[in-house]
């Protein structure tokens, strides 16, 4: 029978395919035997098409159960609350972080999490100090593990997130039937150690043995969940196993004040992802990041053409472009939650934390708005966030700068000028990359802007509550930790023009040549020069 070695090719690839996936599928289950008694939905369940009526908490709140003292360390460890109003603790943080948090697989870029860049992400209005989790080593008091998380406000396909109890047991009946009867044609509704976030279960020893205290201020009525992040063990203690103690109890010390949903962020798979991102990254300094082995020369690209490519203009375009000031906090909230409701997953801001999130801090977080220069309206707003990498083993650079596409609203300009003017504003800021999520509406222009796709993802995960799969371009959350994942590293080498691969084969040229036709016949008739 003609062809017939090739089907018998086939055939053994196929077969090989699927040992790999079993095998892949068996390491997985070892690897989430904490999450599985955890209540998150199982990688195993479909959760594409759920039913407004399953979706809502896993578990009912029981504050009556909460576990009251802290969980059991080995006795060579402590509980330590850490206090990043003191310098000494909270340069130990730091240098935590800094050393043990995330490094890429090539041991050539350092994430370097400022001291200023932890109290702004870890300090909102209505943080509690028993949230900055810490432990030390009994003898010699060194902080050697450490989970945080903040209060927020966060809405999913229109529900408020909230403690609450599960659907009923006839509305999951009569949804299950719904779905079985429809489902040809379903019709769509609106154990790292570093995991970037994680979040609340059950059950502290140590500082969390009080109770939590009601806050004066108008966040403590509204917080529905906690944004976990900056989960780190010391890489000399990742066989000790105290991450799943870490969770165990920040879970706890966050039950106990009335608060039982978490939402996180992770580049690593984990049960369940509610939604998957993938950052894109934009060359604002080409040569310095050929430089330091962050990006590379594109097939038939010389070093000048590339600059040449990735140039922008000198000042931003919009007119009425400015920083944001104390003034416009409350009308800018205002226009930023509505277009926040645009998204499935999305949080809801009160003006403090608006001020809080989006004023501008040297180093920080940039915020501009576009201010009619003849109404004096506000009518958009952009901004992005700072986080620099130390750079390993260059003798010529020591810090590669990058921005964060942070969050953004329209109501005069196009999204693709407003985006245009943030590159602008970053690279006069000396910033030497500026990198996105496609979440919110960044996809539709991140092309044109001419941003190089990354080869990794960010996974969106939400605790004790189930709900449909989510579009990236249905998220309007936008974390201040998103690119803390050791997995996730390697995503600063996008797979793209112009930038190193992460993976060891090269681009092909018809994806170049994809990418960069028209820039490159353009740059062509242009002379080579500096």
């Amino acid at each position: 029978m003609a062809g017939g070695g090739d089907g018998k090719d086939e055939l053994r690839e196929a077969l090989a395919s699927v040992n790999l996936r079993q095998r892949k599928t068996s390491d997985e289950a070892e690897k989430h035997a904490f999450w599985d008694t955890q209540p998150v939905p199982a990688l195993s369940d479909d959760t594409d098409y759920l039913s407004d009526v399953l979706m809502g908490p896993i578990d009912p709140p029981e504050p009556d159960k909460v576990r009251k003292q802290p969980y059991n360390l080995p006795d060579m460890f402590q509980w330590s609350d850490v206090n990043l109003d003191r310098e000494e603790e909270a340069q130990q943080l730091y240098e935590l972080l800094h050393e043990n948090y995330v490094e890429d697989g090539d041991n050539m870029f350092r994430f370097d999490y400022s001291i200023p860049f932890l109290r702004w992400a870890m300090q909102p209005p209505g943080f509690r100090p028993q949230w900055h989790v810490g432990v030390r080593v009994t003898q010699t008091q060194k902080l050697v593990a450490f989970i945080g998380c903040t209060p927020a406000e966060l809405y999913c396909h229109g529900q408020r997130v909230q403690p609450g109890p599960p659907p009923s047991s006839s509305a999951k009946d009569e949804a299950d039937s719904s779905t079985s009867q429809s489902s040809t044609s379903p019709q769509e509704t609106s154990e790292n150690e570093n995991e970037s976030a994680v979040p609340p279960s059950d059950t502290p020893q140590g500082d969390a043995a009080v109770p939590c205290a009601d806050r004066a201020d108008v966040s403590s009525a509204r917080d529905s969940v906690v944004e976990v992040n900056f989960l780190c063990v010391h890489k000399k203690l990742r066989s000790k196993r105290l991450a799943p103690v870490l969770i165990r109890e920040i879970t706890r010390r966050v039950n106990i004040c009335g608060i039982f949903q978490a939402c996180y962020t992770a580049g690593v798979v984990l049960p369940k992802p509610v939604a998957r991102s993938r950052y894109y990254h934009r060359s604002l300094n080409p040569k310095k990041l050929i430089e330091v082995g962050f990006s590379r020369l594109a097939p038939r690209m010389t070093m000048v053409r590339t600059i040449k490519l990735y140039a922008l203009p000198d000042a931003p375009q919009t007119r009425g472009l400015r920083p944001l000031k104390d003034s416009d906090c409350e009308v800018c909230c205002k226009l930023l939650n509505e277009h926040l409701k645009r998204y499935a997953l999305a949080p809801r801001l009160s003006i403090d934390e608006f001020r809080h999130w989006l004023m501008p801090r040297t180093g920080v977080v940039h915020c501009y708005v576009v201010e009619d220069p003849s109404t004096k309206a506000l009518t958009d707003m952009l901004s992005f966030y700072s986080l620099p990498s130390t750079i390993l083993g260059n003798d010529k650079h020591r810090t590669l700068r990058a921005a964060y596409c942070y969050y953004y609203f329209t109501t005069k300009t196009t999204l693709l000028h407003l985006l245009t003017d943030a590159l602008i504003l970053a690279k006069r800021l000396d910033f030497d990359v500026f990198n996105a999520l496609d979440i919110l509406d960044n996809e539709t222009v991140l092309k044109e802007l001419k941003f190089g796709i990354g080869d990794g993802h960010l996974q969106y995960y939400m605790y004790n509550w189930r709900c449909a799969t989510v579009k990236p371009s249905e998220v309007g959350l936008v974390s201040s930790d998103e690119p803390s994942d050791e997995t996730r590293a390697p995503l600063m080498k996008p797979d793209a023009i112009a930038f190193r691969p992460v993976s060891s084969r090269p681009p092909s040229a018809a994806h170049v040549a994809s990418l960069c036709a028209d820039d490159e016949a353009r740059l062509s008739s242009q002379p080579d020069a500096m």
